[in-house]
């Protein structure tokens, strides 16, 4: 049914899973689950599903949930609007009840308990989660059974797991991870949370340490840290849930005695600090082997962890062991990808007079390594050049292509004694049959001490962002002439080349689009913005201004960018400034 919160609380948004994830994450629920599109039909199904349905998930996908399960309480077919899953559907915010029937491929009917909440199955879209289950028989007047987890009802433990999966599976951010980890069981669960996190060199480290404090969380930092071995023949409660072998509890009496490991004593220490009174330690596995523990504890929390409790807990552990898992796969491969990208990315050179400074950003979301660059290296003729492109793309084939770019830049720049222009015009005729890039843009530069001592920059821009040239005084303006196609596009036309004279004391930058590019605005609006913001922090030290440049302009989270950054020296003829790539 949909409550009045719904009203209140509105569509909960949910990050994007990839759909490579989505059957892995719903085989981890316990209970029957499916994932339906915006229009109700199914896209993915558990095993679980399956078994309770006696339908196949190739049989579910793609099909109506509604008019393929739902049903009234004598098999009849339930109309849209008296079914209180659809409303919830509709509503578009979690809900849940315990008064529906779901037909089997057998033809008979299944009482059922369900809750649902909205969730991102990635490239297939905007979706709902239904998780679901047979419907327990009412509970006589004179019986009580044991409820696990102190005050959570079936209803409450079922939203919990539902939750678990759809937070935790939709973040590759470990420490994300931990901390939505965290939000799920407390203060729901226990009032304090700790997580031990074995690490890729084998030690264990207590990663997390929190305490609610009502809804506030509280981390607890003196108590985080690396952590002494475990034994292998120890039978404490967390060195066994380290070790994978089992979940367990305990209380104060459990280490009262003297501690048989020094993880032992930490432990002993952990609850004296807190004033634990119960405490559940259940193991986080991922599906190659034991990533750490997770200990749940009470303190001001009444009531004591059960042996029925740790089914739940196990639960939970297991989901937050894929995912953690999973985000620590993501984020090694994005280590390595980064890794790549910076040995792709030369070192600047030292040229007398001049300050260079370079920057390269990658977007967050992608897979760390794009077709932005920059380069810079000393010429034959002792002219510097200086160059920033983009190949299309934004993975390892990208940057693989610009590698190919800027080895053959770099190479017909050294050969051939040509302005910018006829440069580049070779390197076009070269993309097609040479190279894998399909089409890119370039702004190329020399830049050249006139006979006067006076800084002169002579360029080419192949379908760029134009260079941004700012005083020493804040005066900014883009550099749009010398202005032609894109590289790539196998149409051939003379090139156009500009020169300007550099003044004292000024900055030169060079850019790539992730740095003015921003969906819902104008490429006029982020170039407008560079403007102002170069032109404000003109008077800063070179590594400052770049810096604060992209703190200030950069889209969050959007694009890779590569920029580079130059000055002119503040007195010509004068003593030479130091200088030197960064």
């Amino acid at each position: 049914m949909v409550g009045p919160e719904c009203a209140q609380t509105g569509r909960k948004q949910a990050a994007a899973v990839p759909s490579a994830h989505l059957a892995p994450a719903l085989d981890a629920i316990g209970a029957g689950a499916y994932v339906v599109d915006a229009q109700g039909c199914v896209l993915a199904a558990n095993s679980r599903a399956e078994a309770l349905l006696g339908r196949p998930a190739a049989e579910l996908a793609g099909r109506d949930a509604h008019d393929l399960l739902h049903r009234g309480p004598q098999g009849q077919q339930l109309p849209a609007t008296q079914c209180g899953m659809r409303q919830a559907f509709h509503a578009g915010c979690p809900a849940q009840g315990g008064d529906e029937y779901f037909e089997h491929a057998d033809g008979s009917l299944l009482p059922v308990s369900w809750t649902i909440t909205p969730y991102d199955a990635g490239d297939q879209g905007a979706g709902t989660l239904v998780v679901f289950y047979p419907r327990r028989p009412a509970v006589g007047a004179g019986t009580r059974p044991e409820q696990a987890t102190g005050t959570l009802t079936d209803f409450e433990r079922l939203a919990l797991l539902a939750d678990t999966t759809t937070q935790l599976t939709s973040t590759f951010d470990v420490d994300e991870a931990l901390r939505r980890l965290v939000g799920l069981v407390l203060p729901r669960l226990a009032d304090w949370a700790v997580i031990d996190l074995i690490t890729e060199r084998d030690e264990v480290w207590r990663t997390v340490v929190a305490q609610a404090d009502g809804d506030t969380l509280i981390r607890h930092e003196d108590l985080e840290g690396p952590m002494p071995p475990v034994p292998e023949e120890s039978l404490m409660p967390l060195s066994k849930a380290l070790r994978g072998i089992a979940s367990a509890l305990a209380g104060p009496d459990t280490y009262r005695g003297t501690p048989d490991s020094g993880i032992t004593a930490e432990q002993r220490r952990l609850f004296e600090s807190a004033g634990l009174h119960s405490a559940a330690m259940v193991p986080l596995r991922s599906t190659r082997d034991v990533l750490g523990a997770l200990t749940l504890g009470r303190a001001g929390k009444p009531g004591s962890f059960t042996v029925a409790d740790l089914p739940l807990l196990e639960d939970i552990a297991r989901r937050a062991g894929l995912a953690l898992d999973n985000a620590r796969l993501y984020q090694r491969q994005r280590k390595v990808a980064e890794t790549m990208q910076n040995h792709l990315l030369p070192q600047m050179p030292r040229v007398p007079g001049l300050q260079m400074a370079v920057r390269y950003l990658p977007a967050p979301d992608a897979s760390q390594v794009g077709g932005d660059w920059y380069d810079a290296f000393t010429l034959p003729d002792g002219a510097t050049a200086l160059a920033v492109g983009d190949v299309v793309g934004h993975d390892l084939e990208a940057a693989a292509g610009m590698a190919q770019l800027r080895n053959m830049l770099r190479a017909y720049a050294w050969a051939q004694q040509d302005p910018p222009s006829r440069i580049v015009d070779r390197l076009d005729e070269a993309i097609m049959p040479i190279t894998d890039v399909d089409m890119a843009t370039l702004v190329l530069a020399r830049v050249t001490r006139t006979d006067d001592g006076q800084w002169q920059l002579t360029w080419t821009n192949a379908g760029h962002p134009p260079p941004l040239l700012i005083t020493r005084d804040g005066l900014a303006d883009f550099l749009t002439d010398g202005h032609g196609l894109l590289l790539g596009t196998g149409v051939r036309t003379r090139r156009p080349d500009a020169t300007v004279l550099l003044p004292p004391d000024s900055t030169l930058v060079l850019y790539t689009d992730g740095l003015v590019e921003k969906p819902g605005q104008t490429l006029d609006d982020g170039l407008g913005r560079l403007r102002r913001h170069a032109a404000a922090l003109a008077h800063r030290p070179l590594p400052s201004f770049t810096d604060q440049l992209l703190r200030r302009v950069r889209p969050p989270g959007l694009d890779d960018v590569a920029l580079l950054a130059l000055r002119t020296p503040a007195r010509q003829g004068g003593s030479p400034v130091p200088s030197g790539g960064e």
